[in-house]
């Protein structure tokens, strides 16, 4: 089943093919294409991502984006038009399709010029980002995705972004060198998903039937590395930034505990609710503290400012692991899926693997390519195959709304 993904749901515009198998029992992924448009150049001097701004650029950034993702799964074909099986005309679909855009008029034009250049490609449905997520950012894609399914007459699955991102750890990057492989997965499955607008842990008993077990009160972990990046005078993104001067001052001063003691720059951050007792994370008092500590210090210098983006990233590390842990002892999960931006963080991979290497040598540990943690489209088709065995197809003439607090297995979930 071949299925074209969108995703908008913040600062990438992403369309993706990919072909799905294997049912519920053992789903098996192939990506087609997969093309991301990043924003980050956009965004980069309001330091963190504009809602608007987002919404304008998806807008732009939609139909070229669509007509590469197609050329590079081969489905693109010059020789035809609209399917007209139904028997509408092509002025009718047209007044359709200026109904279902009219939030988006940037796009009618280059899409009805798309729309009069090919054929239908041969797709079996089309999966789009219905939530979380930025709602002026997910409405373009929704309103895209239905525009589509109704000129191209295709099934049209809404799908949340969560889901994406726990999937996304069953895509792997194709390469010349090495073949498709899905890891195997048994039930239930406990997820980490980090990223720069959530953090949670997430159990599902079978694909498409989740529960949230815990989650962020304040900032999402990916939120909080971009605050103190911008406090430690780093650049946006700050995630990579920290990351990067983390393992750089790691590395050329190997910092156990003895040395950071001796450190006249050595700095001490609280490692927030990790002994709470529940599920739940904190990350906003992470950021003050770091805060409140250079302010604190008469000259910030390069050395101390290392020291500090080192000390913040293993308080946010060890506090991942710790509710992780707690998770899987509560729950008895045979799998663990890491996923998010915050899931590429080398230090958050290397901790994981060695945890679970350590303390569940039985469960079944899965980390996303790096190229797969951050939004794509191709997470997003491959919830749309599961979303296909799970539910009925959205109808693109009727109202299918973005939300943008869409909850994982919540009241207004897609079950």
């Amino acid at each position: 089943m071949k299925i074209l993904g969108i995703e908008t749901s913040c600062d990438e515009t992403a369309v993706a093919v990919v072909e799905g198998s294997g049912g519920l029992e053992a789903p098996l992924f192939e990506v087609r294409s997969s093309v991301v448009s990043s924003q980050i150049k956009e965004h980069v001097s309001f330091g963190g991502v504009v809602p608007n701004i987002a919404k304008r650029e998806h807008a732009r950034n939609l139909v070229p984006v669509l007509e590469k993702a197609l050329r590079g799964a081969g489905l693109y074909n010059e020789s035809g038009i609209f399917n007209l099986e139904s028997g509408v005309t092509q002025d009718s679909r047209f007044q359709i399709l200026d109904s279902m855009l009219a939030r988006e008029p940037d796009l009618i034009p280059p899409l009805k010029t798309l729309l009069q250049s090919i054929a239908p490609p041969e797709i079996d449905a089309i999966a789009v980002t219905r939530g979380p997520g930025l709602e002026p950012a997910l409405w373009v894609g929704v309103n895209f995705a239905r525009a589509l399914a109704c000129a191209w007459e295709k099934p049209l699955y809404a799908v949340n972004h969560m889901e994406g991102h726990i999937l996304a750890a069953l895509l792997h990057e194709k390469t010349q060198n090495t073949e498709h492989k899905t890891p195997k997965v048994e039930f239930p499955i406990l997820s980490l998903l980090v990223s720069g607008g959530h953090t949670e842990l997430d159990v599902a008993s079978a694909w498409g039937k989740y529960e949230v077990l815990g989650e962020t009160r304040d900032d999402a972990v990916g939120e909080a590395f971009d605050k103190v990046a911008r406090l430690l005078g780093l650049p946006y993104p700050g995630g990579p930034a920290i990351s990067a001067l983390a393992e750089m001052t790691a590395d050329k001063r190997g910092l156990d505990a003895e040395q950071r003691g001796k450190n006249p720059s050595f700095v001490s951050l609280p490692r927030p609710m990790i002994n709470s007792g529940d599920l739940d994370f904190s990350f906003s008092g992470l950021k003050t503290a770091v805060r409140y500590r250079l302010e604190k210090e008469e000259q910030v210098t390069d050395e101390f400012r290392a020291t500090m983006a080192l000390e913040f990233e293993r308080a946010a590390v060890e506090v991942l692991l710790a509710k992780t842990c707690m998770a899987m002892l509560e729950t008895g999960a045979k799998t663990f899926i890491l996923g998010g931006g915050v899931a590429a963080n080398t230090r958050l991979r290397r901790e994981v693997t060695r945890v679970f290497a350590d303390e569940f040598p039985e469960a079944v540990c899965i980390l996303p390519d790096r190229a797969l943690t951050t939004d794509n489209a191709a997470m997003i088709a491959a919830a749309g195959y599961i979303r296909s065995l799970v539910d009925s197809p959205a109808d693109p003439l009727a109202s299918l709304e973005a939300v943008g607090k869409l909850r994982l297995g919540g009241v207004g979930d897609v079950q």
